[in-house]
């Protein structure tokens, strides 16, 4: 990895800048989800997790930028925290009255979850702190990507990605490329095996695009009746 961080480091501050800019678009994706749930109406066949885990990885990464002394992963993920935000309050805003419940519940626990961690990071030996709190980036980077895997048996039941956000996961797979690229640069591993693994899960999404179609597997048509 050496060898490939000395040839890259001489575009360091344009693979950061490319980064951060795929990244703020990706975020922005959030807004189809929004409006597609704005024309219907309500938030029936979504759910506020992916919103909410973005919103913890965002501010959990803000923490990681202030120990990796970089400004550019600071700033994008301020940028990615008060998107993903505002998308929490619109998705609760959509939401059925019965179920506004079960959102504050969800919130609660993203909340707690998010201040044990930075807690932890307090307290921890120094020496230690960056690695493990580098693991649990690590694992809610794998979960936020492979979410949309746990439709697998659907898809392949039906033999369709009808369902599947193609935008927002082959954004995902440029973003990870990109971060994948500025780690090697930092000589960060743990950017560099978040963003492999992030890369590898989203390649396995682009490639039921290929096998199956968008639309909904139709039946095949009926034989004709004979003629008497």
């Amino acid at each position: 990895m050496d060898s490939i961080a000395v040839a890259l480091e001489p575009y360091k501050d344009t693979v950061g800048l490319t980064a951060a800019i795929v990244t703020v678009v990706q975020f922005f994706s959030g807004v189809l989800a929004l409006n597609e749930i704005r024309r219907q109406g309500n938030t029936k066949g979504f759910s506020v997790l992916p919103f909410l885990g973005c919103t913890v990885f965002c501010l959990l990464n803000i923490q990681f930028g202030q120990m990796l002394r970089d400004d550019g992963m600071i700033r994008v993920n301020f940028i990615g925290l008060a998107l993903n935000l505002l998308y929490v309050c619109g998705f609760y805003l959509y939401t059925d009255g019965p179920q506004k419940t079960a959102v504050w519940g969800q919130i609660g626990l993203a909340g707690a979850f998010t201040v044990g961690v930075l807690s932890y990071v307090q307290y921890e030996d120094p020496k230690l702190v960056e690695f493990r709190f580098g693991v649990i980036l690590t694992g809610l980077l794998w979960t936020l990507v492979g979410m949309p895997l746990l439709g697998l048996g659907d898809i392949l039941k039906n033999k369709s990605t009808e369902g599947l956000p193609f935008p927002i996961i082959f954004l995902g797979a440029v973003v990870s490329f990109c971060w994948l690229l500025y780690g090697i640069i930092l000589r960060s591993n743990f950017l560099v095996v978040q963003n492999l693994m992030a890369l590898a899960l989203s390649a396995v999404q682009l490639s039921l695009f290929i096998i199956y179609p968008s639309g909904a597997a139709k039946p095949p048509p009926s034989p004709a009746k004979k003629r008497n």
